[in-house]
């Protein structure tokens, strides 16, 4: 049996998610040619116990930072460091805060100044891939209908599915079950009962879809070297549509305003 959650463990996850939310439009407002990741690093962690949490990914299973920041063609995971963010990279920001027993978890890829249209046109498709898996998770689906509206839309658009890396549960665990994949075929996986909480989290390749972990124990790369984009949402799956507990649109208002 899944783990569904109650209507109050919701709202704490809810509220987890919007501190999330909120902390990747924080760090959206310094993200420019010149900074470093290390310093993006810095003002999430600080925004986080500000706000009466701990950071979510800092010291899990070992991890250094606050952030996964990933750049370019690093898929996740990549560790903030002294890397000094250049015109026409692109940056995913994986974040997880930690409050009142549950967890919140959201990641978002910015443009680092202007980007080539190629690239813009890979963060346009990997966001909308993750629409459609929203779009999917309602009561009486299937993982795998998740996974297929997933994987078919990045495939349509000539992009490829990371596979070895997926989207999960999410409650007082930061990874439960059920695993999300970015692939599959519909009608297939564990059954999606109303109340449970996952994060669905597109990671979608530019060439090819096989991938390969950096020395560091961390850092995931494309093995062919081409750019990566991943967006990542929580949602609760409810009977006709999904609700949403994380948001881009804090990002998306700090956006406009640059």
């Amino acid at each position: 049996m899944l783990n569904t959650k109650t209507e109050e463990e919701i709202e704490l996850l809810r509220l987890n998610n919007d501190l999330v939310s909120r902390t990747l439009a924080e760090v959206g407002k310094i993200i420019r040619p010149g900074v470093t990741t290390k310093e993006l690093d810095r003002r999430a962690e600080e925004f986080i116990r500000d706000n009466g949490a701990k950071p979510g990914f800092l010291g899990y299973s070992g991890y250094p930072a606050t952030l996964c920041t990933s750049v370019n063609d690093s898929v996740v995971h990549g560790i903030p460091s002294s890397y000094v963010l250049r015109e026409g990279d692109i940056v995913s920001v994986d974040c997880g805060t930690y409050l009142h027993g549950f967890y919140g978890d959201s990641a978002f890829t910015f443009a680092v100044g202007e980007i080539k249209p190629e690239l813009q046109r890979l963060l346009n498709v990997t966001r909308e891939c993750l629409v459609k898996g929203v779009e999917a998770a309602v009561e009486g689906q299937r993982v795998g209908d998740i996974s297929y509206a997933v994987q078919t839309h990045a495939e349509i658009n000539g992009y490829s599915v990371v596979r070895e890396l997926v989207g999960h549960g999410l409650g007082r665990d930061m990874h439960e079950k059920p695993e999300v994949p970015n692939y599959g075929a519909r009608g297939r996986g564990p059954k999606l009962g109303s109340g449970l909480v996952i994060c669905i989290e597109p990671m979608i390749n530019m060439g090819t879809r096989h991938v390969y972990q950096e020395n560091d124990g961390w850092t995931i790369r494309t093995q062919d070297g081409k750019p990566s984009a991943h967006f990542e949402l929580a949602v609760v799956v409810r009977k006709g549509k999904a609700e949403t507990l994380s948001t881009f649109s804090y990002i998306d208002e700090v956006l406009r305003r640059s």
